[in-house]
């Protein structure tokens, strides 16, 4: 009877301890798929808040090109300020030099993605990135009203191809963590 019991009792043991594991295991996973959830969130939305603010960053730096020289500090720090949850607007802003950067950065990451839109062949790419251009980086600002009718789209499409062409240059801006999370 006692030999009985302790078997019992080591396979309660047994039972309880993959029990346990499996549920470890389980909030581990639900865990590092909320991190990479909030992480894709954050990436996102600094990638928006650059394209909303960047007529701005281009107007800091107006006139500034000939006289500013840009290091490779300066660029280090501009492209860290990327990788932080809350992207410090205020402090790309504070120094013209990483203003400087973060405007050369976008100018490129938007023509990289021009670049894609015409060779995808796809009219819905193309339409994306003037959208892009027209809402964000041209010179003449265009509402999501005007740009729907110029379009002949809904202004909610025009929102929604915003968010389409923000997740493709997420993953321009940020690399394999972007396609890592967007792919």
């Amino acid at each position: 009877m006692v030999g009985l019991n302790q078997r019992l009792a080591e396979e309660v043991t047994k039972l309880s301890a993959e029990t346990a594991v499996k549920a470890a295991i389980e909030f581990l996973e639900k865990e590092k798929q909320k991190q990479q959830k909030e992480k894709r969130d954050y990436r996102l939305r600094n990638t928006k808040l650059l394209l909303k603010h960047f007529r701005s960053f281009v107007s800091h730096v107006e006139g500034a090109n000939e006289k500013v020289k840009v290091t490779a500090h300066d660029y280090a720090e501009a492209m860290e300020s990327l990788y932080t949850q809350e992207l410090a607007l205020e402090s790309i802003k504070r120094s013209t030099q990483r203003t400087m950067v973060m405007v050369k950065f976008v100018q490129r990451m938007v023509s990289v993605y021009k670049a894609m839109c015409e060779t995808s062949g796809q009219q819905e790419d193309l339409r994306r990135y003037r959208i892009i251009e027209n809402m964000y980086i041209s010179e003449e600002k265009m509402t999501a009203e005007e740009i729907a009718e110029c379009e002949k789209i809904d202004v909610s499409t025009v929102y929604r191809n915003i968010n389409e062409a923000a997740k493709t240059l997420s993953v321009l801006i940020f690399g394999v963590d972007g396609v890592e999370l967007f792919g």
